[in-house]
Parts: structure tokens; sequence; C-alpha cells
């Protein structure tokens, strides 16, 4: 059973710096595309980043410049550095790929960012 977990959220001010990372486990033989989405109370799920199998990385316009995703495959876990955080980031961020050629989801972290 393939199961995605993240981890690191929590409550920062404007300005600062939080990693979330997902940690996915089980039995895996394929680690594809991984991304990472946000929802934020009374908005629809927005995705802000993906990374390929091979490391390319991709990002929604909001978030460019000031996020960063990266991946170990050999720990099966995909990071999100956030930069520059903005109270508008809040949400509860959620981690989702694609692991042994299904589509599989996080529970999801909450992060607040609030002074």
């Amino acid at each position: 059973q393939v199961q995605l977990v993240e981890s690191g959220g929590g409550l920062v001010q404007p300005g600062g710096s939080l990693r979330v990372s997902c940690l996915a486990s089980g039995t895996i033989f394929s680690f594809g595309t991984m991304g990472w989405h946000r929802q934020a109370p009374g908005k629809q799920r927005e995705l802000i980043a993906t990374i390929t199998s091979g490391g390319s990385p991709n990002y929604a316009d909001s978030v460019k410049g000031r996020f960063a995703i990266s991946r170990d495959n050999a720990k099966r876990t995909v990071n999100l550095q956030m930069n520059s955080l903005k109270p508008e980031d809040t949400a509860v961020y959620y981690c989702n790929g694609r692991v042994n050629f299904e589509d599989y989801w996080g529970q999801g972290t909450q992060v607040t960012v609030s002074s």
C-alpha cells in the first residue's frame, strides 16, 4: 500500500520561509512526476509546482521565483521550499504524484502565514 505523507507545515511570519516535505512509503517500483497543490479556505485546490522523475520543475505564476520544488528519488521524498511567504500563501498543502503508475494524494499539511 503506497502512502504519501506530508510534514513541515506550521505558522510563519510574512516574508519568512518554510519547507514542506512529502515521503512516499510502501512498495515502490516507479516514482514518477510529483507535485504540490494547495487549497485555501473557500477556494479551489490549486496546482503550484510539479517535478518530473528527471528533476525538471514547473511552477504556477503565483509562486514562481519564491518556491522551489526538489526531489530525492533514492529517499522517495519531494520537498517544497517556500520563501518570501505572503498571507495569501496560507492554505493546506497537499503532495500528489504518480507512484507505481497510479495517482496518490497525501493528507495535507497546514501552512499559515500571519504576523
